[in-house]
């Protein structure tokens, strides 16, 4: 299962409550991702980094550049030490990598992030984050870019847990029945961008296009709301024995004028 879930880059929601955590699986996900000689950064914010590297060994531990916002989330102790710009700082600064390899980013946890961050903003930087190696900025070519975001559920709203949602490119959502744990895992196809323009008119079932014969006519057609030559010189020049107002009358093919019988047309 660790495999599938980085096989594929982009944001990988891993969704936990309060019955079945979901930090084991993402320190899984990490130890899968330095054991494949990938770098990785882990973004601290719920629990210390001496519990975080707990049960890493030393290989595992040298390989993973933590980011620690979890002893002071807020820089109250002016120590210098925290990043500018905090957690969003932090995860702009690992878009301007200059390394081409696959790079692994782990964020405990996204809810803490969601609970201090306007989720707009947070959405925007994941994007930029996951999908910078399908459009790098220098053109060059980038390693997959795989973001591990543990989120727990319970504590949001369906507003935010959709803009989350549609951000991922794989959901696994922990859950199971009394001694036995599962996971349900979704993922998605990722969108591709049209390479050649389609024309939308190649298979219809009649024609759009007008030959040249059809084009005459149309030109030639005298519309029903088009002024005649009389009605243009009443009005344009207007004679001065000619009343202030006038009935201009052109009856078309479709008009019965019957002196005999006016009343013909009322089938009375």
């Amino acid at each position: 299962m660790l495999d599938s879930l980085l096989a594929l880059g982009g944001l990988v929601l891993l969704r936990d409550s309060v019955e079945w955590e979901g930090r084991s699986l993402l320190k899984a996900l990490v130890k899968k991702s330095a054991l494949c000689g990938e770098q990785v950064h882990i973004l601290g914010c719920e629990v210390s980094e001496e519990e975080f590297r707990e049960g890493f060994d030393s290989q595992i531990n040298n390989r993973l550049v933590y980011h620690d916002f979890f002893r002071d989330p807020l820089n109250w102790s002016k120590t210098g030490e925290a990043l500018p710009g905090g957690p969003l700082g932090a995860l702009r600064a690992m878009c301007k990598r200059t390394d081409l390899g696959p790079v692994t980013i782990a964020l405990d946890s996204l809810s803490w992030l969601l609970l201090h961050l306007p989720c707009t903003t947070l959405c925007q930087t994941l994007h930029a984050v996951s999908h910078q190696d399908s459009c790098p900025g220098d053109g060059s070519p980038v390693g997959k870019v795989h973001v591990l975001g543990l989120l727990h559920e319970e504590l949001h709203g369906p507003g935010p847990m959709g803009a989350l949602s549609s951000l991922a490119q794989t959901e696994v959502t922990l859950g199971g029945t009394v001694g036995q744990a599962s996971a349900r895992i979704l993922c998605r196809r990722p969108r591709q961008r049209p390479t050649d323009q389609v024309d939308p008119t190649a298979h219809l079932t009649f024609n759009l296009h007008l030959s040249r014969k059809e084009r005459e006519a149309r030109d030639s057609l005298t519309l029903p709301f088009q002024f005649s030559s009389e009605k243009q010189e009443a009005l344009l020049r207007p004679r001065p024995s000619q009343a202030t107002s006038h009935i201009f009358y052109e009856p078309d093919a479709y008009d019965d004028l019957d002196q005999e019988d006016p009343d013909d047309d009322l089938d009375i």
